[in-house]
């Protein structure tokens, strides 16, 4: 293998018997026979190489292979057929806290799950103290496991994970985890490691996060990769594919939440110059006004809006930090914001519009209001489409 190629999947297929006769099944393992029955088929012919320090992206689907994938680059599960090959440390955040036993302490656990990371004694007892206090559970530290919170468990099972100088990182959805201090703590943390040179494997169904954190993404469906390219393009190519299938889909609905880092107070649109129930396309402003409460113990948070069709199709978003704004916030930790869009270039229809909050890097998300306003549109011309674009025409030049 390529030094430079960290992880390389060769045909990899991994299939699960269908087999519903437990005696069967363990005397076809026992003689080394195929199990030639009914399969369910997790993994198709999958090819994969990745260098040393990529950070890549996987998106799909519940069920499309993303997390059997996962399992085996890590080793947790060996491929029915093909070949895996990976250099180096792996630090795997598949189920935090999976190894943990409840009757013993957290001391005792870290003791016990330390050297199924690689790590030896001497160096898990040198790193105690380092992840006992990133976990921030203080004399916890020694009372059982099954007397924790669920915050302290996953601090701790984190931790402990991201303890040991990994070469190999793998999320599987675990970005962020605990409270919100807890939870920018943690996303640090992932990110000195990507700024060190570890190879990083992320799998999540924001498709905002896959593309603001990684640079190549892998669409899965079906057990297949679909799209295998810049995290930017895998995004559109999923997306699409998502709007083909949900076509004759229900209408999104409305959905609000928030955590301890931050909830939406208030949300609300201007109406209309003519003080009519719908905006006029290219003439009226659509004005959304917002207010933010947030941990003031906390960097100030971003702002995203994204607007979609009625049938849920997002068609256009706007950040703060994309626009170089700064957010203002009171001492108490309130944000008072508006957006304006002059002269609203939309077309006739009807629309939504979702609000997120999100961490000062515009990745973790504190709270979100989803489809939680509507608005009309109406014109006064047959302009066809959903946005009217700035155009001009011209002569044709002559020779």
């Amino acid at each position: 293998m390529d030094s430079d190629v960290i992880i390389e999947l060769r045909g990899v297929n991994k299939s699960y018997s269908l087999e519903q006769r437990p005696v069967r099944r363990l005397i076809d393992q026992l003689l080394g026979r195929v199990d030639r029955g009914h399969q369910h088929h997790a993994l198709w012919d999958v090819d994969l190489r990745i260098r040393r320090g990529e950070v890549v992206g996987l998106i799909g689907r519940n069920g499309a292979g993303k997390s059997t994938l996962l399992q085996v680059v890590c080793g947790v599960l060996d491929p029915t057929s093909g070949t895996r090959r990976v250099q180096g440390r792996i630090a795997a955040l598949l189920e935090l806290g999976a190894g943990f036993n409840p009757d013993l302490s957290g001391r005792e656990n870290v003791r016990l799950n330390g050297p199924l990371l690689g790590l030896s004694l001497a160096q898990i007892e040198s790193r105690m103290d380092e992840i006992i206090a990133f976990a921030g559970i203080g004399e916890y530290i020694d009372q059982p496991v099954r007397s924790y919170s669920s915050g302290m468990f996953v601090r701790l099972a984190f931790s402990m994970a991201t303890s040991v100088d990994p070469d190999i990182l793998v999320i599987d959805e675990a970005l962020s985890v605990g409270d919100g201090v807890f939870a920018r703590k943690s996303f640090e943390r992932i990110m000195a490691l990507k700024d060190r040179g570890a190879t990083i494997l992320f799998c999540s169904h924001s498709l905002f996060q896959v593309e603001q954190l990684c640079s190549r993404a892998l669409w899965i469906n079906n057990g297949r990769v679909q799209f295998d390219g810049p995290s930017h393009l895998a995004v559109v190519e999923y997306s699409a594919w998502l709007a083909r299938q949900e076509q004759a889909g229900p209408a999104p609905t409305a959905n609000t939440t928030e955590s301890d880092s931050a909830r939406i107070e208030a949300l609300a649109l201007r109406p209309p110059a003519d003080g009519g129930g719908a905006y006029r396309s290219g003439v009226d402003e659509l004005c959304v006004e917002m207010r933010v409460q947030s941990d003031p113990a906390i960097a100030c948070p971003s702002l995203g809006l994204v607007l979609y069709t009625e049938d849920g199709r997002s068609i256009a978003s706007a950040g703060n930090w994309l626009d170089g704004h700064v957010l203002q916030r009171d001492a108490s930790g309130q944000i008072r914001a508006q957006l304006a869009f002059p002269a609203l270039p939309l077309l006739k229809g009807r629309y939504t519009l979702s609000l997120y909050v999100l961490c000062d890097r515009a990745i973790n998300l504190y709270a979100a209001a989803e489809h939680a306003l509507s608005f009309e549109v109406v014109q006064d011309n047959v302009q066809q489409g959903i946005v009217a674009l700035p155009h001009a025409w011209r002569p044709f030049p002559s020779s």
